[in-house]
């Protein structure tokens, strides 16, 4: 009787032009910190400091575009992250450079170039287009130049009165304060990790509509927070590497910090915070740390509700598995699962156990453990906003990319399987 692997192939993306980005030595994959990756339900992005390759697996020629950004030598400018961006049937990718630009690329080409304070002018009118065709309206003409002349205002907060942060994400909208009136502040969490303080957790309040965060949730409420906090972290990444590169404009005043008041910490040295992923709802957040402990965050409460212990270099994905067994099972009528037969899932890679571990959340049991091979690193596309309310509910997959091989596989969402 064949083992079960749990997993099902869906292709490979070996090929001549991944040795620019370090194939063929070992652990290139996951040991080389300049490397990025992102994914989308058939396409792969792989990024170093100066080029981004597109693959995917799902065409027969197997196309491949590689994208060489047009970068300062003066400034030392490099590729600091990359993600997919989608809206609908738009596609597009989003990187970001160490001088605090934006590069968003069609895939047939860049289509602008923005400083990151920019970006939320951008996602506007394409909420503005989106709507007026929903209600059958004409868009309004863009000129290019509208992209230069309107800016929207931006917020940013200080969050590190605890210590260097390594990882930070908005976790959702919070109540207003005890004793405080109603006003036009609205007040939103946010988690942070790091060498100091192993947990942290603030208040942040802002005027409503005015930053891209305030902006992106009033869209999109309550469908994920996972993915805002990761889009969030790519500006955030930029705005790291540009402090000391890129100098301001001299008409330019500086954005100053809104309030972010603390809420608690956890100290507990010598460990400390390394990732932060959080849950689609943005209600549980699992952190790992650099004793190999993983720490599940109930984020409205901000307090631990599960600890794992032995997990050096893990990594974590919150998925979607199907665990009612008799729709699972069901072969006498065809039956599309909806959200409801679906149960969240932690997704745990450990490397030096050469395993993937899914765990029922909040408190269940181990549903099964993965083998995969040494090199191999998890991956999740991002959320498609704009998805129609009466299309199939598209569960929360997690994607296997073998650094060796080449092959892309994705982990089965049902027990049975």
């Amino acid at each position: 009787m064949s083992k079960r692997s749990y997993k099902t192939v869906l292709g490979c993306i070996a090929c001549e032009e991944l040795g620019e980005l370090g194939a063929g030595k070992p652990g290139w994959l996951v040991d080389n910190p300049n490397l990025l990756c992102a994914i989308d339900t058939h396409s792969l992005l792989l990024a170093n400091r100066y080029t981004i390759l597109v693959l995917s697996w799902s065409d027969s020629d197997g196309s491949k575009l590689k994208i060489r950004p047009d970068l300062s030598p003066i400034d030392a400018e490099f590729i600091s992250a990359v993600e997919w961006l989608v809206f609908d049937d738009v596609r597009v990718i989003v990187a970001g450079t160490s001088s605090g630009y934006l590069l968003i690329y069609s895939l047939r080409g860049v289509i602008a170039r923005f400083d990151g304070s920019d970006i939320q002018n951008m996602l506007q009118k394409w909420f503005e287009e989106a709507h007026a065709q929903f209600w059958d309206q004409k868009p309004k003409s863009q000129d290019s130049e509208d992209f230069e002349n309107v800016k929207l205002p931006y917020q940013l907060w200080n969050i590190g009165k605890y210590g260097t942060c390594a990882d930070a994400a908005v976790t959702g909208i919070m109540p207003p304060p005890l004793m405080e009136q109603q006003s036009s502040q609205r007040y939103y969490c946010a988690v942070a990790v790091g060498e100091d303080a192993v947990i942290s957790a603030y208040r942040l309040s802002e005027d409503k509509g005015r930053s891209l965060v305030g902006a992106i949730l009033s869209k999109v409420v309550p469908v994920t927070f996972s993915t805002i906090a990761s889009f969030s972290k790519l500006i955030w990444r930029i705005e790291q590497t540009s402090q000391k590169k890129s100098p301001k404009k001299a008409d330019e005043k500086p954005q100053p910090f809104a309030r972010a008041s603390p809420l608690t910490c956890l100290k507990d040295h010598p460990r400390k915070g390394e990732k932060l992923t959080l849950s689609p709802s943005g209600t549980l957040a699992a952190i790992t740390d650099s004793l190999g402990r993983i720490l599940l965050l109930d984020t409205q409460a901000l307090v631990v509700v599960r600890l794992w212990k032995g997990y050096r270099d893990a990594s974590c994905l919150f998925m979607e598995m199907l665990v009612n067994k008799d729709i699972a099972s069901s072969s006498s009528t065809y039956y599309e699962p909806m959200k409801s037969d679906y149960c969240l899932c932690l997704a745990i890679h450990a490397p030096r156990k050469g395993i993937i571990e899914i765990w029922q959340m909040r408190t269940g049991p181990r549903l099964r453990t993965i083998r995969c091979a040494k090199g191999s690193k998890m991956l999740q596309p991002t959320y498609r906003f704009g998805a129609s309310m009466s299309s199939p509910y598209v569960p929360l997959e997690v994607f296997l990319l073998n650094g060796d091989s080449g092959q892309i596989s994705v982990l089965n969402r049902t027990l049975d399987s």
